[in-house]
């Protein structure tokens, strides 16, 4: 298979069928063979900045770039997660952004509160969508959509966008991973960062989450404040705990 072409990951996953198989059909065979796997390493490792985002969005449609805020700003899954969110899953007055129970992969529902720029965006589609229901008098359930019609895909226009930015890297999943580093930056626990994007398990929010050089220098740097003496105390925290500043 390897001299056919085929990548570790597919193999991989050929043997696990073949093993499986195997071992359903155990009570004919005199043993099942072990089987030895390849080495996977295919995962990307791609982010995208916020000046990137900044810069692919303007070759988007309209009706299309609250939903890459969106996702960039939460790391929800596109198609199942943000394109099936309905008015009713958006509460402006308190502040949250919501998924049912029995709506994502793993069953679980899931919120996530508005802060300003995931509040931006929504309170435009809004607007849009008021507009368009006064003129075509009819009510318009989603959140996102192309004149009032759900919309299933947004990669073609994706597409276009990046490529047009000069970014045609850019894939609309590594928006996932950009969140979980966005959220590993603001100092937000792990657990709560997990609840938040969705990660159901340590090992699915470290593979997202990737540790980069650039991250390893923030956190050099926050380093080398806190030895110098030069930060300030968290809250809850006193300026004993932190250390001694050094005089000048």
């Amino acid at each position: 298979r390897r001299g056919e072409g085929a990548r570790p990951a597919t193999i991989n996953r050929e043997l696990a069928c073949l093993r499986r198989m195997l071992r359903l059909g155990a009570r004919r065979l005199p043993r099942v063979p072990v089987f030895h796997l390849l080495r996977e390493d295919n995962a990307r490792k791609g982010f995208l900045e916020r000046a990137h985002l900044d810069a692919i969005l303007p070759h988007l449609p309209a009706d299309l770039q609250g939903a890459i805020i969106v996702a960039y700003v939460t790391g929800w899954r596109i198609r199942s997660e943000i394109l099936t969110r309905q008015w009713r899953h958006v509460d402006l007055g308190t502040g949250w952004l919501r998924i049912d129970p029995g709506e994502t992969k793993g069953g679980e529902g899931r919120e996530f509160p508005l802060i300003p720029d995931l509040r931006a965006a929504l309170e435009r589609q809004r607007a849009y969508t008021d507009e368009l229901e006064a003129a075509c008098g009819c009510i318009v359930p989603w959140v996102f959509h192309r004149g009032g019609r759900p919309i299933r895909s947004l990669r073609g226009a994706w597409e276009v966008a990046r490529r047009a930015a000069g970014r045609p890297g850019a894939l609309l999943h590594d928006f996932r991973r950009s969140a979980a580093r966005n959220m590993i930056r603001a100092g937000i626990p792990q657990r709560v960062a997990m609840a938040l994007i969705g990660h159901a398990t340590d090992s699915i929010f470290r593979r997202y989450a990737i540790v980069d050089s650039e991250l390893l220098a923030e956190a050099g740097g926050r380093l080398a404040d806190l030895l110098s003496g030069a930060t300030a105390p968290r809250r809850g925290q006193s300026e004993a705990q932190v250390g001694p500043k050094r005089s000048s």
